[in-house]
């Protein structure tokens, strides 16, 4: 029973980006008659987007679940980069509401931008603390394949599957440290 329930908890760590793979591969389909639009392939895609960025928010708690509490300092700083990802979830779910539902309210002008960057930034630095934690909890290369794979969203947005890839691998480490992490300690939560 208790490996199940374990291994629900790690599922959302690798659903998450597989969703958001497939929303862009949703994506480029849609796009092929050169217009972005409502439409089947756009409807399930963002349906999908949706879902995956609630996983995002799972997976964020996941991780801050992870971060040892050793210092006040490092509690705050991951208490901190945990309200950073879950404003920047926020903030997509917004935005993918209005792109599927017309009367939704446009999200803020000034959020636009600090939205996605709170959500990198806070994964970021949860990740690197993983990383620096003692014992190491996840490879160096981890964040560096997240960083990586929030690039190539940025570049273009038909990169969406190829980052989203990145994503996943970055973040398949993470499903080894819940089982590692604080082996028969309960965790530090939020």
């Amino acid at each position: 029973m208790t490996s199940r329930l374990t291994g629900g908890r790690r599922a959302p760590v690798l659903i998450a980006p597989l969703l958001l793979a497939l929303y862009g591969l949703l994506r480029l389909v849609d796009g092929l008659d050169g217009d972005h639009g409502p439409g089947l392939a756009w409807n399930l895609g963002h349906t999908l987007f949706f879902f995956g960025f609630l996983l995002f928010g799972v997976v964020t708690f996941r991780l801050r679940e992870l971060v040892p509490g050793t210092t006040p300092r490092g509690r705050f700083t991951a208490n901190a980069a945990t309200a950073a990802g879950l404003s920047g979830i926020a903030c997509f779910l917004w935005v993918i509401l209005g792109d599927l539902f017309a009367d939704v309210a446009p999200l803020p002008e000034p959020l636009e931008m600090a939205g996605p960057l709170a959500f990198q930034l806070g994964w970021l630095t949860l990740l690197v603390m993983l990383v620096t934690a003692t014992p190491r909890l996840l490879p160096a290369w981890s964040p560096l394949f997240v960083l990586a794979g929030f690039v190539l969203f940025a570049a273009d947005l038909d990169l969406l599957p190829v980052g989203a890839v990145l994503l996943m691998a970055g973040l398949a480490p993470v499903t080894r440290a819940s089982g590692a992490a604080h082996p028969g300690t309960p965790s530090t939560g939020v």
